[in-house]
């Protein structure tokens, strides 16, 4: 079966991802004690217990989610499996390029923990807003946001399924754009809770930062195709990577295209590798012909490698405690 490891971003995250993976599986328990090593903080005590506050701070949170997802995709690559295709949402393009072989774990793991540190910083220094646009189509929010950017910087940020949308910007064009949402009939618009204009024009000011560590780090061609954010294309070539995850940044992440390039290669089922189940929702509503599992503790990653081919279905635990 041709399967794609999809991996979430930020708003998967929830107090105990983690745990119980931390508590059956020893080679669990080393990566996050390798990952606390590299951060310089116990990530792993932070993502079993919390507190929530402190765990969805963007500093915190996208090391977390990354470090979950990732010790999901240890567990899945050594009972055989391997992805047909990869693609992440946003942070989640960081946990595909992983598994991709593109880049290892702990240059991504700095990475990642840099991305969240300057967005947190740009998000305060530039205080903006996000907000989710159910029940219209792209091309109409799009208008919707050149009419609104009068008033205030806004853009689409997230093409999530072909009716929800997220804009992101200033106060001002957001808010704009949401009352003409409501004007133009939309379901519902929900103003989002986020730290900063995520993929807007307001994170311009990290993209120096996260560029000049990037140009550091060593990028491998992809063992297998990698989809990207920016581009909705599959993506070879090591420079054009490190180029299209700094525009990623101020750019559209494109993942209903994403998804659909994945169907048309050819994927069969969608494995959703990390946190919470958003992914999930929003390929059914993109694709509802393709089969979709999530893996996000130790039930449910028993019931994958019994789905997937050269998979064992019965992972053996260690039985180990904290």
């Amino acid at each position: 079966m041709k399967q794609a490891f999809v991996f979430p971003g930020q708003a998967s995250q929830y107090v105990g991802m983690g745990r119980d993976l931390w508590d059956h599986f020893p080679e669990v328990k080393a990566h996050y004690a390798r990952t606390d090593k590299i951060l310089g903080m116990e990530i792993a005590h932070l993502s079993f217990h919390g507190p929530e506050k402190q765990l969805t701070r963007t500093d915190n949170t996208q090391p977390a989610i990354f470090a979950h997802s990732m010790a999901l995709f240890i567990l899945l690559q050594k009972r055989g499996l391997v992805p047909f295709v990869v693609a992440g949402h946003s942070l989640g393009e960081y946990s595909a390029l992983v598994a991709a072989g593109v880049l290892s774990y702990e240059e991504a793991l700095r990475l990642v923990q840099l991305r969240g540190r300057l967005m947190l910083e740009v998000g305060q220094r530039r205080p903006g807003a996000m907000a989710a646009i159910i029940g219209l189509p792209a091309d109409k929010v799009q208008q919707l946001c050149v009419l609104a950017a009068e008033v205030g910087v806004v853009q689409l940020a997230n093409h999530n399924s072909p009716t929800q949308l997220v804009i992101s910007g200033e106060v001002s064009g957001v808010q704009k754009a949401m009352a003409l949402a409501k004007e133009a009939g939309a379901r519902r618009v929900v103003n989002l809770s986020v730290s900063g204009a995520f993929h807007s024009p307001l994170m311009a000011d990290a993209r120096e930062r996260l560029a000049a560590a990037l140009a550091e780090a060593e990028f491998r061609p992809p063992e297998v195709p990698v989809v990207a954010n920016v581009t909705a294309q599959v993506v070879e070539k090591p420079e054009q990577i490190r180029e299209l995850l700094i525009q990623q940044l101020v750019s559209p992440v494109r993942w209903s295209e994403s998804v659909e390039q994945m169907v048309k290669a050819g994927t069969e089922l969608f494995l959703e590798v990390g946190p919470g189940n958003v992914l999930r929702g929003l390929i059914r509503r993109i694709a509802p012909q393709v089969e979709t599992l999530g893996v996000d503790g130790v039930e449910v990653l028993e019931a994958a490698l019994a789905r997937c081919a050269g998979g064992n279905p019965e992972p053996q635990s260690s039985g180990g405690s904290e």
